[in-house]
């Protein structure tokens, strides 16, 4: 079975997790959850022939604590739409500090971006205005996105049948809605 993800929903159709398409399917199965849209593709199972579930909703309300969005590598990637914040590349990335640390920059949102080697050689130790470079926006912690990382959302809001059942946060570059 190739790898396919599922969207989960909470009973309110709040989304709660992309899941694989084993795990959608046994909450299907054991009657925790039942499927919202399917992808029109056929899979074999020994217990039958089923339609690909696309979005599922479980059938109860979970509830969970109100995460927070933790400060990593990925998060930073993932705010940054995985380009370079200085020229727009997206290959070889790392991470920089805005005002360097031994300046005393801190390790914050507001101070980390998504960087290519390059461009993280050619400023080096300097602030932005000593390296003579430019931010193409500036570094701030995303708003909270509800129970999916940042990394899981990214990746959601490129699909079309999932659009709908995800909030819309501007600070992402949403596609445009026809």
């Amino acid at each position: 079975m190739a790898k396919h993800e599922v969207l989960l929903l909470n009973a309110n159709y709040e989304p709660l997790n992309v899941c694989n398409l084993r795990r959608a399917v046994t909450l299907v199965l054991l009657g925790k959850a039942e499927v919202i849209q399917d992808t029109g593709i056929d899979f074999r199972t020994p217990s039958g022939e089923f339609q690909t579930p696309s979005i599922v909703r479980m059938i109860y309300q979970v509830r969970r604590p109100i995460p927070r969005l933790r400060l990593s590598r990925h998060s930073i990637l993932a705010r940054d739409n995985y380009t370079c914040q200085y020229c727009g590349s997206g290959r070889d990335l790392t991470l920089d500090h805005v005002i360097p640390r031994w300046v005393g920059g801190p390790h914050t949102w507001e101070n980390l971006v998504t960087c290519c080697r390059k461009c993280n050689l050619k400023k080096a130790d300097k602030t932005p205005q000593q390296a003579n470079m430019k931010l193409k926006k500036q570094p701030r912690q995303p708003h909270y996105v509800p129970y999916l990382s940042l990394q899981k959302y990214m990746a959601a809001i490129d699909r079309d049948d999932w659009a709908f059942y995800l909030p819309i946060f501007k600070e992402f570059g949403q596609k445009a809605v026809s």
